[in-house]
């Protein structure tokens, strides 16, 4: 293989990374009153961000703005914790 053959996987490489870098999101997990386990996401960056938390079927979306956080979603059984909470977050420009 030559070295330029190398050095065109290497800049793919490098590029691509970058192509499927997320969002810096925080998440804080928390049980209530009523013993229901709740969630909140933190939003770390400068642009706007669509999230999305899910547990159970049950999902809820939502904008972020920028250093923002969310309102405290909760589970809808007190029987979940907080690994059933599933969370994603992108920027709002790819976010349908």
């Amino acid at each position: 293989m030559s070295l330029k053959c190398k050095l065109t996987i290497l800049l793919c490489y490098i590029f691509s990374i970058n192509s499927y870098a997320s969002p810096k999101i925080s998440i804080t997990y928390d049980i209530n009153p009523q013993n229901f386990a709740k969630i909140k996401v933190k939003n770390e960056t400068m642009r706007v961000l669509g999230c999305y938390v899910a547990i159970d079927g049950y999902k809820k979306k939502f904008t972020l703005t920028a250093l923002a956080s969310s309102r405290w979603i909760k589970a809808t059984d007190t029987r979940f914790k907080y690994t059933d909470f599933s969370v994603f977050c992108d920027y709002k420009e790819y976010v349908k």
